[in-house]
């Protein structure tokens, strides 16, 4: 089901919000990632594809700033010319307003494009896309304040369906985890409003800690480890990166 982005906080139960990076900008996690990062990943071969997935990318300005951050423009530009495969980044939302203003607001459509998916309903897209890179998995997923909108929107279940579904696609996840201070603002903000409380908030049994959930899910049920840990960001969330075992 298509969404539409809102400016009301309160009024965006998918985590929609369409002006998201002017109260949490892109700066908050690039600061604490390396420039290096593909390079530190083994993504340094120029003559390969590298493709980058980011989950719930909202208006684009994050997965923009990100592909620079990673991949210098001098660089970019040289691997173009000579024709070498380059870095591609494939961003996606469920919110067809917010995708739409990705994509007329893209500087670098050539490298970074940005679809409408729902990925707790089907990745056969992702799939796709893999198989015109001729890629097996992302080299990189990046999870940036996704978890809990899904966990909310679905449940315990859905949490671990999503993180499972996208280790199963990744060689590397990136993880921005929400934690539990987030769920219960965000529910208070919708009674504010005077909206139905989130589905299924009452009855989560996945609480506290969960990043540390998610690490434990991802360990042992989804083929991935902990490699690094970036930190937290101004918001005291985790930055966690997993490697596919």
């Amino acid at each position: 089901m298509a969404t539409s982005g809102v400016d009301v906080p309160g009024a965006a139960p998918y985590g929609n919000f369409i002006n998201y990076y002017t109260f949490n900008p892109p700066e908050n996690r690039l600061s604490l990632i390396p420039a290096t990062l593909l390079q530190d990943l083994g993504c340094s071969d120029e003559e390969e594809t590298t493709l980058i997935l980011d989950v719930g990318c909202n208006s684009g300005e994050l997965s923009v700033a990100f592909y620079k951050h990673l991949v210098p423009v001098c660089r970019e530009e040289s691997l173009e010319k000579s024709g070498r495969r380059k870095v591609h980044l494939l961003g996606f939302d469920l919110d067809e307003t917010l995708i739409q203003r990705a994509q007329q607001l893209n500087p670098l459509p050539s490298s970074i494009t940005f679809t409408r998916l729902d990925v707790t309903d089907d990745v056969e897209q992702l799939q796709d896309y893999l198989g015109r890179h001729g890629c097996p998995r992302f080299h990189l997923c990046l999870c940036l304040a996704v978890t809990m909108w899904v966990h909310l929107n679905h449940g315990d279940s859905g949490l671990l369906r999503l993180l499972f579904r996208l280790a199963s696609i990744s060689q590397h996840l990136l993880l921005e985890a929400q934690p539990w201070k987030c769920y219960r603002s965000a529910a208070r903000r919708l009674r504010k409003l005077g909206r139905s409380d989130f589905d299924h908030f009452k009855t989560l049994k996945i609480r506290g800690d969960v990043a540390d959930h998610a690490r434990d899910h991802l360990e042992r049920n989804c083929g991935m480890e902990l490699i690094r840990s970036f930190g937290s960001t101004t918001w005291d969330r985790k930055l966690m990166l997993f490697k596919r075992t």
